[in-house]
């Protein structure tokens, strides 16, 4: 079974944000990045599971620059069995999926894994556009994956309830939480990542169809009022007063 499974770079969550170039680029000095996990957590762990359990093959994909090779490097170290990443800024869910879409048409994967969302941008898009750029089924915001040979059996949450569907391999799946649990890389798995293979493949031809016209950080959080246990009086004049009804 061969598993592609797609990886994104995220600022880790104590970072620091902040904007440069008029508030048209996210400002990197300084951040921590991390993979994002939902990829990590999700996708990548359970693409291993699912190796271990039938053999095959975990390849990992991210577009992006050299800056990237860094959390590449933690996939690999995970477990996955080689990597790729497309020499190109990811500026664009349409762009960046149309290069994951080239590459997994090129090499005939059984699966095409993502995490459900990114939790810097949380659009939710990749998977939808890969699929239909592939021409194939997609499952949304999956919760468990079981193979049975190249049938694959799926749980996903729905309003009110919980839907469960069958169908063959290939396919493109978005991993949420319960798919699997996180991996902490050893240090023999973090050993071997540095000579596993890491493949920079050069982006083929594809339009940006989105821009970023302005970032903006959300407003600062009121502060809080304290009121004394036993002032009952002083609590019911501010929430007929002051409170607001969200």
């Amino acid at each position: 079974m061969k598993i592609l499974v797609c990886i994104s770079k995220a600022p880790d969550t104590t970072s620091k944000i902040a904007f440069t170039d008029g508030d048209t680029k996210f400002d990197e000095n300084g951040v921590q990045f991390i993979v994002n996990p939902y990829d990590e957590w999700y996708a990548l762990v359970r693409a291993l599971e699912l190796k271990e359990q039938n053999g095959g093959e975990v390849t990992t994909i991210t577009v992006g620059e050299a800056t990237d090779d860094s959390i590449i490097r933690k996939a690999l170290a995970i477990g996955a069995d080689n990597a790729v990443r497309v020499n190109m800024e990811s500026t664009d869910a349409y762009a960046t999926a149309f290069q994951i879409a080239d590459y997994a048409k090129a090499n005939n994967f059984d699966i095409v894994f993502t995490g459900k969302e990114t939790i810097n941008y949380n659009g939710s898009q990749m998977a939808g556009m890969i699929s239909e750029i592939m021409d194939l089924p997609y499952i949304s915001i999956a919760t468990k994956l079981e193979m049975n040979g190249n049938t694959a059996t799926i749980h996903r949450e729905i309003v009110g309830g919980n839907e469960i569907v069958e169908l063959n391999t290939p396919f493109v799946i978005s991993a949420a939480k319960g798919m699997a649990e996180q991996r902490i890389p050893n240090m023999r798995g973090i050993m071997q990542a540095r000579s596993k293979p890491l493949t920079v493949v050069e982006p083929v031809a594809c339009e940006n169809l989105t821009t970023f016209a302005s970032y903006n950080l959300p407003d600062a959080k009121s502060e809080c009022k304290y009121i004394d246990a036993n002032n009952m009086d002083e609590l019911v004049a501010l929430l007929h007063n002051e409170a607001k009804v969200i």
